[in-house]
């Protein structure tokens, strides 16, 4: 017999009984939802499928929108950890509902299921998941540290990851807090070198952070002598690093949640037009329309920060008639781990900024 999806049902069976390289062994509700949408995970790692790897958590790197919500949420770094531990108590993962983000891990590996081997990894191996805690199977049995600036969490806890779920092996050039900062937004640079080009203007949004970092670094190296690279920065702190760092031509200190300010800084520096590719790497909500008044009609907007709201996005460049290729923010890309390691190797000065605030 074949269910809806032209698979037997002992086929399924079979697969169900080894562990679902997707995981949806693992999902509790809704029946039938794949991990990452689910409202509850099995986190139970006494439960072996040879789909899976088991890992002794140590640090949880939490989304940054995520983070910022959390706290202002709560009022204090403790309240962020009480709210952890109580998303994960009752989902079986970190997934906080109101941003539906997560972040990712680090832990060393426990166990390695016949079907996971192929993974690259052994048993002792420290890892980070490159797969969001949003659809990561996770248990917590307490919470050791918070620390705020880097938006990371220190914990005892079990993760369970499935055969889909990408992961790296952790540097050992650099600091693994640092290398955990930058893992953690790893999708960033490798999509700016896939739209940005020789001789484009490229704006970004929130450059002084994080991944905003990443971006003005990989969009340096992408345009190249004949292209601008033009930092908005909200915080006068991040805009000196920014402008110390020398990968922006210009660097102006703007509130990204004002769409006109944005657009005031931007296009005299572009000749009216706008940017041809526009980066969002803030992690507030309210930045949508700042990123697309900022573009030049037929440009390239890229929404990277998981505060984005596509709704707001999409109904927001209809608004204003502004004919723009909207990119949805992906945190996965091939190789993407390499790449941006690799870029934070080639830029000295980076890698100790990024370091001394994430490391």
């Amino acid at each position: 017999m074949l269910n809806g999806l032209g698979v037997s049902s002992e086929a399924t069976q079979r697969t169900l009984a080894a562990g679902d390289p997707l995981g949806t062994h693992r999902v509790l509700d809704p029946p039938g939802a794949l991990p990452q949408p689910a409202e509850r995970l099995d986190a139970d790692a006494s439960r072996s499928f040879e789909t899976e790897l088991v890992v002794d958590v140590e640090t949880l790197n939490i989304d940054a929108a995520s983070f910022r919500q959390m706290e202002d949420a709560s009022g204090s770094p403790d309240g962020v950890a009480r709210l952890v531990l109580e998303t994960v108590a009752r989902r079986g993962k970190q997934h906080n509902p109101v941003t539906g983000s997560g972040g990712m891990l680090l832990g060393v590996v426990r166990r390695i299921g016949s079907l996971a081997a192929h993974r690259g990894v052994a048993v002792g191996d420290r890892i980070a998941t490159l797969a969001s805690l949003s659809l990561t199977p996770l248990s917590l049995r307490r919470i050791v540290a918070v620390r705020p600036a880097s938006a990371q969490i220190d914990v005892e806890g079990t993760a369970i990851l499935f055969a889909s779920a990408p992961l790296a092996r952790m540097p050992t050039d650099m600091p693994e807090r640092l290398a955990l900062a930058l893992l953690d937004v790893a999708g960033a640079a490798p999509q700016v070198a896939r739209l940005a080009g020789p001789g484009d203007t490229v704006a970004v949004l929130g450059a002084g952070g994080k991944s905003g970092l990443l971006c003005a670094a990989e969009a340096r190296r992408r345009v190249g002598r004949g292209g601008r690279v033009i930092g908005i920065e909200a915080s006068p702190e991040f805009a000196a690093d920014l402008r110390a760092l020398a990968l922006c031509d210009h660097v102006a200190v703007v509130d990204a949640r004002d769409p006109l300010a944005v657009r005031d800084a931007v296009l005299p520096l572009t000749g009216g037009a706008g940017a041809d590719l526009t980066l969002s790497c803030v992690n507030v909500p309210g930045v949508e329309l700042s990123a697309i008044v900022a573009t030049r009609d037929r440009g390239k907007t890229y929404f990277f920060a998981m505060s984005t709201s596509f709704t707001a996005a999409a109904l927001g460049a209809e608004g204003i008639g502004k004919d723009v290729d909207l990119y949805i923010g992906n945190g996965y890309a091939h190789g993407h781990a390499d790449h941006t390691l690799a870029l934070v190797r080639e830029h000295p000065a980076l890698a100790a900024l990024m370091s001394s605030r994430y490391g």
